[in-house]
């Protein structure tokens, strides 16, 4: 397969936005500090999971008030027959009804509710669109690489250190992985985070302000569904989870992030996928999952591979029965940790910056700053 390859970006350039910061629903001071702000939805429905938040603006932030997970496996079968198959649809429209009676039981008006890779990829994906908005009266929108990278971006803005002057922030999700390499040393330090949010324009949008100029961007079409999916053949556990990360590095050959005489110094990865936070849940050793404490986290590379070498100690089973993992995750953790390995070789740091947020919290900043309805304000 080749990786989808956009055009290189120009810097830049956008007119300064509001800053996103995330509240949670166990926040109660956000929510009353909202009082009568209208509620968004975001529904992001990938080639594993059916996820969505409906949020609140409040003040320079949005509160989370309810939210749905599950995984729905729709691209199961999709990597041999190019179809999104009956049984991974209808398990999808039964997520799908939990989200519309959770939009319509909290009067929601304002929502965006997208598709991404198995979507993109199926040739009965249209078909599909159509079943899901006949069965459930939600309208999806099947949206492009770009865009699902641009929207990951913008949602880890927070978490951009001030010394950052080379950021690569990755986006492992269940059909593709999306990478995007943006230079930030020609921004003073404390307008980076601000200048990664005004990407939501487009990585081409032009204004005035600090530059946060996007060097490259890359759509690889595996992540971890579809990752496994290429391997599935191969029986030892350890053999399996080696190849696996040597054929995505393979993938990324013409993505080219660094100099190999660049010191390692004002390099940041930022990761944020289910794999990225599951991980740095192992590593606390968390048998409930915790977003306060793995949101921000900050993992090194030796504190990476020491979770990946347990997970290939535990094997199938005892990954399957670990609580650190859960049960929706063990089977495809070590596709993603294949693809996690791979990418803390090739990048110039020994430190990788855990994201609790993604597309979602994107799609919530994308709207609110549309409507209007954030306040300026400084990063929380």
């Amino acid at each position: 397969m080749t990786p989808e390859r956009p055009r290189r970006a120009d810097a830049a350039d956008a007119p300064v936005e509001t800053p996103l910061a995330v509240s949670r629903a166990d926040e109660p001071s956000a929510l009353s500090q909202a009082g009568p702000a209208p509620l968004y939805a975001a529904l992001d429905l990938g080639t594993n999971s059916c996820r969505m938040l409906i949020a609140q603006p409040t003040g320079s932030q949005f509160a989370i008030v309810d939210s749905f997970s599950k995984s729905v496996q729709l691209g199961v079968g999709l990597e041999a027959s190019g179809r999104l198959s009956r049984s991974s649809m209808a398990r999808t429209i039964q997520a799908l009804r939990i989200c519309e009676k959770k939009i319509e039981k909290h009067g929601v008006r304002r929502m965006r509710l997208v598709a991404t890779e198995a979507c993109r990829r199926a040739r009965n994906a249209r078909d599909f669109i159509r079943q899901v908005r006949r069965e459930t009266g939600l309208s999806l929108e099947i949206i492009a690489p770009e865009e699902e990278a641009r929207l990951a971006v913008i949602s880890c803005a927070p978490l951009v250190s001030h010394t950052t002057e080379q950021l690569l922030v990755v986006d492992i999700g269940g059909g593709s992985t999306e990478l995007v390499w943006i230079d930030l040393s020609g921004v003073a330090p404390v307008d980076r985070p601000r200048a990664i949010m005004r990407l939501h324009m487009g990585f081409n949008a032009q204004g005035d302000g600090a530059v946060a100029r996007v060097v490259d961007w890359i759509s690889v079409p595996l992540g971890v569904a579809t990752l496994k999916d290429q391997f599935i053949d191969v029986d030892d556990d350890a053999a399996r989870f080696a190849l696996m990360s040597w054929f995505f590095e393979e993938n990324l050959s013409s993505f080219s992030p660094y100099n190999a005489d660049n010191p390692r110094e004002g390099f940041q990865i930022i990761g944020t996928s289910g794999t990225v936070t599951t991980v740095a849940a192992s590593f606390l050793n968390l048998k409930r999952y915790d977003r306060t404490k793995v949101d921000g986290l900050q993992m090194t590379s030796d504190q990476i591979d020491f979770v990946i070498r347990d997970y290939l100690a535990l094997g199938p089973e005892g990954r399957r029965t670990d609580p650190r993992i859960g049960r929706d995750r063990h089977a495809l953790i070590m596709s993603g940790a294949a693809i996690l390995q791979a990418l803390m070789r090739i990048w110039p740091t020994d430190r990788l910056s855990v994201a609790d947020r993604g597309l979602r919290e994107g799609l919530l900043y994308a709207q609110m700053s549309a409507d209007g309805v954030l306040e300026d304000g400084p990063y929380t």
